[in-house]
C-alpha cells in the first residue's frame, strides 16, 4: 500500500516538482502542469502516462493500474489504486508519468542522472 507520506516523498524527489492543491486533490506538477494527483477520499492516483506505457501498466497490473474511464483516459491518464499496487511498480509509473509530462530537457536529465 502506498500512502500519501510515500507518494509525496517519491513525487518531490524529481527535479523542480512542486505540490498544489487540484480542485479536492491533491496535485504534483512540473513547469506547472499535472504529472499526477492524488485523491485522498478514494485513496487512489491518477497520473499522466503514454498510452502505451498506459496499456503495459493496465496489462501487467493485477486491477491495480487502470485507463481513466472517459475521453481522458484516451489521453493517458491513468488510475493507480494505493491500497494494491506494488511500491516499485508505483514508482516506475510515477517516473514515467514525470518524463511524460516533464519538459524533454528536464526529462532527460532526469533519465541520464536519475
Amino acid at each position: 500500500m502506498i500512502t500519501i507520506d510515500t507518494f509525496r516523498k517519491l513525487a518531490l524527489a524529481f527535479p523542480e516538482v512542486a505540490e498544489a492543491p487540484h480542485f479536492e486533490k491533491t496535485s504534483f506538477r512540473v513547469k506547472n502542469k499535472i504529472f499526477a494527483t492524488y485523491d485522498a477520499a478514494k485513496n487512489r492516483a491518477t497520473i499522466k502516462l503514454s498510452l502505451i506505457d498506459q496499456n503495459v501498466f493496465a496489462t501487467a497490473g493485477n486491477s491495480a493500474i487502470y485507463a481513466v474511464d472517459n475521453k481522458w483516459g484516451k489521453q493517458g491518464w491513468t488510475i493507480v489504486e494505493l491500497t494494491k499496487v506494488n511500491k516499485a511498480v508505483f514508482k516506475d509509473a510515477l517516473t514515467l508519468a514525470y518524463c511524460e509530462v516533464a519538459p524533454k530537457k528536464l526529462a532527460d536529465a532526469f533519465r541520464q542522472n536519475g
